[in-house]
């Protein structure tokens, strides 16, 4: 995957995260990804997912755990 791509199928969002590209499909699907549509397919902001990993994260920037009550939000 380019490192300039801002622009990504659910293919190579499949291999950033090293899941299924159907799990990427279903959480798009679900809402539970930052995802768009072009016509039938799948398309995600680099941006996007690089800010919903650090929100999923379960430590914040300075290591710390982060409370239980916000990743039971999710």
């Amino acid at each position: 995957m380019s490192k300039n791509k801002e622009i990504l199928t659910a293919k190579e969002v499949a291999e950033y995260l090293n899941i299924h590209p159907l799990t990427v499909h279903k959480h798009a699907r679900e809402g539970r990804i930052p995802a768009f549509k072009i016509g039938t397919d799948w398309r995600f902001q680099k941006k996007h997912i690089e800010r919903w990993i650090k929100e999923k994260s379960v430590y914040n920037p300075t290591g710390k755990t982060r409370d239980r009550s916000v990743l039971d939000k999710t």
